[in-house]
């Protein structure tokens, strides 16, 4: 398959994996207001893996069985999940939700910043450097300057944020090892290493047996766990094998223009005049780190 019909095929796969993840600020928003952020990322993790293990039955396939596939999963867990969905919920209790996109919209410059100076495990050049700072900069558009007026206000909230945005920069580079297994698998093995680690934790911490959640929040919840975490991880683990690191980290840049629209369409969040700008610089910024340099230049 060729690069330029890899991409055609791929981008729709992108948007929509924007679209689950963009949402899910939403979703963590509604449900972290009446459950505990580590309660919260337990049952999303739980309710995943119970539907990716529908999936695999389903498609007949089977977990891998050697200790070395679930050590590497474990820590792709650590670095997507455990590590990132957990610090992330923390965060949000502070955080507005279009800040918090701003800030976890930095993963593709983690991303870059990584592969140069440790991994060195797909080529970069200046043109998707300069495709990380344009998305970077439309999310600020996209959510306005506005919101940036919060820095250092709530500095351990965003501090969480960021280092959300570095775990899945993580994520991305290590998910790149999993090539000898399925998506389905890889992405089911990783949510059974976090519900195994997750649940306990919150079971000793939270105590979430006295919790008394409203059906808004279960049903946030449910959303969050199938929706947002099973479907778009079967997307994910696809995508960095077929667009690389980068690639799948710029769709933080696209999933933060979702998340801030779904902000103000049920949280009452503002819109800011530039945002139209900011998707296009959004857009284009994402165009710069996967579409290929020679397919760029014919176009122009």
């Amino acid at each position: 398959m060729t690069a330029q019909h890899s991409l055609k095929t791929e981008l729709p796969f992108l948007a929509l994996l924007a679209l689950l993840w963009g949402s899910s600020y939403l979703f963590i928003k509604i449900a972290v207001t009446e459950i505990p952020p580590i309660t919260l990322i337990a049952m999303r993790v739980a309710g995943a893996a119970a539907f990716l293990l529908a999936v695999m039955r389903l498609r007949n396939e089977k977990l891998p069985r050697d200790l070395r596939s679930w050590k590497m999963l474990l820590l792709q867990a650590v670095f997507n999940s455990i590590g990132a969905w957990t610090i992330l919920a923390w965060g949000q209790q502070y955080v507005d939700a279009g800040l918090a996109s701003v800030l976890n919209s930095t993963s593709p410059i983690f991303v870059f910043l990584f592969t140069a100076t440790v991994t060195r495990h797909e080529s970069l050049g200046g043109r998707k450097l300069l495709g990380a700072l344009v998305g970077f900069l439309g999310i600020v558009l996209i959510v306005g300057f506005d919101a940036l007026r919060g820095l250092g206000a709530q500095v351990a909230g965003q501090l969480a944020c960021l280092t959300g945005a570095a775990l899945y920069a993580c994520a991305a580079i290590y998910g790149k090892r999993f090539n000898f297994l399925s998506a389905v698998s890889t992405a089911t093995g990783t949510m059974i290493c976090a519900t195994v680690f997750l649940v306990p934790v919150a079971l000793v911490v939270e105590r979430p047996w006295a919790m008394n959640p409203s059906a808004e929040a279960i049903g946030a919840t449910l959303i969050l766990s199938v929706v947002c975490t099973g479907v778009a991880l079967l997307l994910y683990f696809r995508l960095v094998r077929t667009i690389g690191s980068m690639g799948v980290a710029s769709q933080s840049y696209l999933r933060a223009g979702v998340g801030v629209v779904f902000g103000m369409m049920f949280l009452g969040e503002t819109l800011a005049p530039p945002v139209a700008a900011g998707i296009a610089a959004a857009i284009v910024g994402v165009a710069l780190i996967i579409i290929p340099a020679r397919r760029l230049e014919s176009t122009a």
